[in-house]
């Protein structure tokens, strides 16, 4: 008998509510949509008995049992009740749609109980959900009755919470270096290019001897970086102190270390010393700086990152330019 000519057929069973109410439904239909209830049937003497949710919930449930359908007033009322019935009787696609449901509608109030029954009813990404949402508004949770009621009957679910909140900090937190020693590495990259752009082809304001500087001279496209790289040098140039005593010149002179750390044609290069630093950082590498050589690789990376991300006519453009 198909399903459409079974919904017109006498219902041969009942769904008996907590309540004590009955629900008429078919056997054949309830069998096939889950195995919990097909061994049930098997064995009952035509009346199967659902426990611990209200009458409401147990009529929803039968619906989706017959249309495959879960509405979204239902899921707003019944769906932590669903999520159950759905695990307890083994019903796949009410479990999801539960677990969908119950995820977009975690609340500051609700979070806490949502939690322990996807823990109870094997939901992990549910669980996860909810214990990510809990992190986020801890301070709003840790005041609502849930979280004190977990607090003082469940104290390891409580641990482990902490400790998940323990170890995603530890997480932010490796992300926000990560992204502040990019932002580091990409800033060098750039002083390094502005650096040797000062000292082949000049700027605004400083350049080789032999290249015209000021008047009428167009700012470059990373001025930003040069302008504060062009007073540096011009510090570094006049200041009247022992060379390297002071702030800016211990800057600059790490620079140029730096830019002859990463520089491959140390016989043509401009900037001022690289030959001279390169070779003196040979003479003393066996007292190398593991921090300054794991700086240097970032940078050198960085830079070429950079290269790589400029239009393809433009990188041609830059190397042509290296090979004059």
């Amino acid at each position: 008998m198909d399903a459409p000519t079974l919904l017109f057929s006498e219902p041969d069973l009942y769904l008996q509510t907590p309540a004590g109410n009955r629900i008429p439904a078919h056997a054949t239909i309830l069998a096939s949509a889950s195995p919990v209830l097909q061994n049930v049937i098997k064995s009952s003497n035509r009346i199967v008995k659902i426990h611990g949710v209200p009458d409401a919930a147990v009529t929803a449930f039968v619906a989706f049992l017959y249309s495959a359908r879960c509405t979204e007033e239902d899921m707003d009322k019944y769906g932590m009740h669903l999520l159950a019935l759905s695990h307890v009787y083994m019903l796949k696609q009410l479990k999801q749609r539960c677990i969908k449901g119950l995820g977009d509608r975690a609340s500051t109030e609700n979070v806490v109980d949502v939690l322990q029954l996807a823990r109870l009813c094997d939901a992990p990404d549910l669980y996860l959900k909810c214990v990510k949402y809990l992190t986020n508004r801890f301070k709003a949770v840790k005041e609502t009755e849930g979280w004190r009621f977990l607090q003082n009957h469940d104290p390891c679910l409580e641990l482990e919470i902490l400790r998940f909140m323990e170890e995603d900090e530890k997480r932010k937190r490796k992300t926000r270096k990560r992204r502040e020693d990019g932002r580091l590495y990409t800033e060098l990259s750039e002083a390094m290019v502005c650096l040797e752009h000062i000292c082949t082809e000049g700027c605004t304001e400083v350049g080789p001897l032999e290249v015209e500087v000021g008047r009428g001279r167009e700012p470059c496209s990373k001025f930003g970086t040069c302008q504060g790289l062009q007073n540096l040098i011009r510090h570094f140039v006049t200041c009247e102190r022992v060379k390297g005593r002071c702030l800016p010149c211990k800057r600059m002179w790490q620079l140029f270390k730096l830019d002859s750390s990463i520089c491959l044609r140390h016989d043509s290069c401009k900037v001022p010393l690289c030959r001279k630093i390169r070779l003196r950082m040979e003479e003393e590498k066996k007292k190398g700086d593991a921090r300054w050589e794991v700086l240097v690789r970032k940078v050198a990376s960085a830079k070429a990152m950079s290269f790589l991300a400029l239009p393809k006519r433009k990188r041609v453009e830059e190397i042509r330019g290296e090979g004059q």
